[in-house]
Formats: C-alpha cells, structure tokens, sequence
C-alpha cells in the first residue's frame, strides 16, 4: 500500500536582531533582516513587540521614528513624514483604508527581538 506523505508547512527561521533592552519602551528601531529594513516597535515596558515594513507614501524606511500609540484601541505607529497612522498588528493605514503595509512575525526568546524569515 502507498502512502501518501503529509503536505510540508512553511519552514520558518528566527532571525537574531537585539536585546529587548536596546529598544525603549513605546519606541521603534530600524534592524536589516536577510536584506530587508524592517521596523520594529516596542509597546510598554513588557515584551509586546511588533514589526513592520516600509512607509509607502514617502517611499521611505523611517516608520522606526514615528510615534507609537494607539487610535480607538488600535495599536499604530504614525509616520515622521506625512503622518499617516499604521496598525501595528495588522499593517492597515488608519487614514486611507486602500493602503496596507507588509508585517513580519517577531518574537521575545530570552531576551532577544527576533524576527521570522520564510
């Protein structure tokens, strides 16, 4: 009889990027991640940690200066350029619902900020 094999899910790998403590509460960092800028936050003085790309209305990676907050109860990042507001969990402009920005899974192991790679 033949057996059928089971479907692979996506291998993903961790990607070492700082301490928890290199990034003050409430505040953002810029980390390269397999050739990709990448911003990552940290919301609060605990270990919530979000992670996103670039700011597509300047075409600019500075989304790891803008300002955290939160809008209604979402979680968001305003840009340091033009201001528009970005969910930190889901990539969503708040002010121009056609515009989404891409996430990165990111993680605390330890002490340190990881970030996935597919």
């Amino acid at each position: 009889m033949i057996q059928s094999l089971p479907v692979c899910e996506t291998v993903t790998t961790w990607v070492d990027v700082c301490s928890l403590d290199a990034i003050a509460p409430n505040t953002g960092v810029c980390a390269l991640v397999a050739g990709a800028q990448v911003a990552i936050f940290r919301v609060g003085n605990g270990d919530e940690v979000y992670a996103l790309s670039y700011e597509p209305f300047s075409k600019a990676f500075v989304l790891s200066r803008g300002l955290v907050g939160d809008r209604n109860g979402t979680l968001k990042v305003a840009s340091p350029i033009y201001k528009q507001n970005f969910s930190l969990i889901t990539g969503q402009c708040l002010d121009d619902e056609t515009v989404k920005i891409s996430t990165f899974a990111v993680r605390v192991a330890g002490d340190r900020v990881q970030v996935a790679i597919t």
